[in-house]
């Protein structure tokens, strides 16, 4: 009987953590080229060179080793701003930091981006979420609308509703990046510089 894998993560070995992070990689070139669907238990194991068995030795199921791989993503993600973020202290230039790094991170990493729109946006032209409401998700609005009541307390910003402008800001966003996936000519520097503007008119202080 092989050995089983330990549920806590602090307890595995190196050996087991490699193996891990070599099946989340293989899963996010297999669902970024070929879809969510066709993503398999048996075609990660062919991508990794190793037996199905194995995957499930270290995952237990494919929705165990596809949440694995979309919290990985998430976390190179939000790491990645949340580094960007706390190198500015300005409120104004913090909401900025925010916004070109989410940018500049999917830009970078078109791959993770595939992952997220495939498991989390349906399969009707990738413009509704699966699940209503999961825009939610890990907190996203609510760390912009943090960030812009700051800005509000410092004396930075104008007052207005943090949550309504959080979330028009990410769907703004989103809308940019949704379209520059679909139509890869668009010059996203160009969109980032318009969404800046966009984004210092809403919520500057009016004279």
């Amino acid at each position: 009987m092989a050995p089983r894998r330990s549920a806590d993560p602090a307890a595995r070995t190196f050996v087991e953590e490699a193996r891990r992070r070599q099946i989340i990689e293989c899963t996010i070139d297999l669902i970024s080229t070929r879809g969510y669907p066709a993503t398999s238990l048996s075609a990660i194991a062919e991508e990794a060179g190793i037996s199905k068995s194995a995957v499930l030795y270290h995952f237990s199921s494919k929705d165990n080793v596809t949440q694995a791989t979309l919290d990985h993503v998430f976390e190179q993600f939000t790491g990645y701003v949340r580094e960007r973020v706390a190198a500015e202290s300005d409120p104004l230039d913090t909401v900025i930091a925010y916004l070109r790094a989410m940018i500049g991170y999917q830009q970078a990493n078109r791959r993770h981006v595939r992952v997220i729109t495939e498991m989390l946006l349906d399969d009707r032209g990738g413009t509704q979420l699966k699940n209503p409401g999961s825009h939610d998700t890990r907190g996203r609005w609510q760390e912009l609308a943090a960030l812009l009541a700051a800005g509000q307390q410092a004396g930075r910003l104008r007052e207005f509703d943090t949550q309504v402008t959080a979330l028009a800001i990410g769907g703004a966003i989103d809308s940019v990046i949704s379209h520059w996936l679909v139509h890869p000519e668009l010059d996203l520097d160009a969109a980032t510089a318009e969404l800046e503007t966009f984004t210092l008119n809403a919520i500057r202080p009016r004279d």
